[in-house]
């Protein structure tokens, strides 16, 4: 049987299913500027997507990813404090793709062209309010066992409502 990722804007929260069964439940941040597909919206895009890929296997904890490559860094709150408007992008990605044409697919609501991830945050990051630039952010030692748990393909469904209880939406 298949995981699915599921994320909620309104709780701020991330659940890997397999099929009845909740794999990981965790406290997320999706984009300040709420819900939103546009390109240069800094949203956080709703729908169908899945994961095109999953960068950073072998990094150590805590590497810094600029343009999806390691800077050859590693997160200090010394490094924050010398780069205070530095997105941070720690530890491992998971770039997603949208699904829907024409709501996170193609044009210029292209979720991959925009860049969406799943990703790691410094730990002094507040989770569970909205606050990335339109990317699902999550603590480092949790992005890197949900990175453990899926593969490209996994697919992600990304809403505003809470999440369900039970879920059986077919996939795209």
């Amino acid at each position: 049987m298949k995981s699915v990722i599921l994320i909620s804007m309104a709780e701020q929260r991330l659940q890997l299913r397999e099929g009845r069964h909740v794999l990981m439940d965790v406290v997320v941040s999706t984009a300040l500027n709420g819900p939103g597909e546009q390109r240069g919206s800094e949203c956080t895009p709703r729908g169908w997507h899945q994961i095109r890929a999953r960068i950073g296997a072998d990094a150590a904890f805590g590497t810094v990813f600029v343009g999806r490559r390691p800077s050859g860094e590693i997160y200090t709150p010394a490094l924050r404090a010398q780069y205070p408007r530095r997105d941070w992008i720690l530890t491992r990605i998971l770039w997603l793709s949208g699904l829907e044409r024409g709501r996170n697919r193609l044009g210029t609501v292209d979720t991959q062209r925009r860049y969406v991830y799943i990703h790691g945050c410094p730990d002094d990051d507040v989770l569970g309010l909205p606050g990335s630039h339109g990317c699902v952010k999550m603590r480092n030692r949790e992005v890197v066992a949900l990175f453990d748990l899926v593969e490209v393909g996994t697919r992600v469904w990304i809403g505003e409502e809470p999440l369900p209880e039970t879920f059986s939406t077919p996939l795209p």
